[in-house]
């Protein structure tokens, strides 16, 4: 694959070269080591770790995604594709691609897949259709199943089981190419849970900030988990997403320590982007009537919690708090044509303000 070590290449890639070498091997020779695949963005030479033919018709490539600099769960995975010649008949495709173990299979509408069928998407199979149809014989077509051996297993660190899909991972990608620190692709990924909702019949839907938000929310909310949409970092990203798809009223429910940021017009709640968090309460406890000192210590406070504690031993929490939650809302009213129910909650999921809708 690429030496380049800012940009690798996507499972959807991987994939198609698989397919290519494994219908190379049938064709041709099993001695396969390297494939040329052509993506919608260029031609990329992909290596291929072990391609073997089964049979005069039937042959199986697998390679791996290589390490690039970024934080990819599926980096160095082995992804294996079987390729089987069959007599064509007049009902079938010249290509008929499938998954198998360790490929995720849909089980909620709302994605670019249908109820039933394998997590392959429309770039990945279009690629695999592309590279391989014009090498196909006549009279044959190709059934590509696309397996990964360890999918099950890696699936439980992505968004697939709050998506519904269910038993491995995706086969993702829309240039064939993935670039370090691209947040592409993630957007991609969190922006689904609000297309599954929407078309499992969800209207009263939960925004938090992660992991942590949505145990809370769960624990503290009489919803159910697929009400639940989580933003990372990208609350504007997520909002905006949520007001093009005609939504305008919902709960955002998340620890202060994230929220607060964006009664700052904070949308990109990562550290490295932006911060405020110390600002923000200050402002809010000064517009609240908390005096110098105690505003310099909530100043000097390292955590939201810490700052916390101040508010109780000054007896404004619940005054500051609703102060912050009222400035989200209308932070986010200012950009976006949105009307928000802001909780605000500590760690133990205690509610902050008592300004909400329960």
């Amino acid at each position: 694959m690429t030496n380049d070590n800012y940009i690798g290449v996507t499972t959807g890639t991987v994939a198609t070269a698989c397919s290519l070498a494994a219908l190379d091997a049938i064709l041709d020779s099993p001695d396969i080591a390297c494939v040329k695949v052509e993506t919608p963005k260029k031609t990329l030479d992909i290596i291929i770790d072990e391609c073997k033919a089964i049979s005069s018709s039937k042959a199986y490539a697998i390679a791996h995604k290589n390490p690039y600099n970024d934080p990819d769960v599926t980096v160095d995975l082995a992804i294996v594709s079987t390729v089987e010649l069959l007599d064509k008949t007049d009902e079938e495709s010249k290509i008929i691609i499938t998954g198998g173990k360790g490929v995720g299979l849909i089980t909620k509408p709302g994605l670019q897949i249908p109820v039933g069928d394998y997590a392959i998407n429309p770039v990945p199979r279009r690629m695999i259709v592309k590279n391989l149809e014009d090498k196909i014989p006549e009279g044959k077509v190709a059934r590509v199943v696309i397996s990964i051996p360890e999918g099950e297993e890696i699936a439980k660190k992505t968004m697939n089981p709050k998506l519904g899909i269910i038993g491995g991972i995706s086969i993702l990608g829309t240039t064939g190419i993935a670039r370090s620190m691209s947040s592409e692709a993630y957007k991609n990924s969190i922006v689904t849970q609000i297309d599954v909702a929407l078309a499992s019949g969800f209207e009263d839907l939960v925004f938090v900030p992660g992991n942590i938000g949505e145990k809370l929310a769960l624990k503290k909310l009489d919803i159910s988990k697929e009400q639940i949409i989580q933003t990372g970092n990208y609350v504007g990203f997520m909002f905006e997403e949520a007001e093009k798809r005609g939504i305008r009223k919902f709960t955002f429910f998340g620890h202060i320590g994230k929220l607060i940021k964006v009664a700052g017009g904070i949308f990109n709640t990562k550290h490295a982007v932006a911060d405020g968090r110390r600002e923000i309460m200050v402002a809010h406890a000064a517009l609240c009537g908390v005096d110098r000192d105690n505003l310099q210590r909530l100043f000097d406070s390292k955590t939201t919690d810490d700052m916390m504690s101040i508010l109780y031993e000054l007896n404004v929490s619940t005054e500051v708090s609703n102060s912050i939650a009222q400035a989200i809302r209308e932070r986010c009213k200012q950009r976006f044509d949105l009307d928000l129910n802001v909780i605000l909650v500590d760690m133990e999921g205690t509610y902050l303000n008592n300004n909400f809708i329960k």
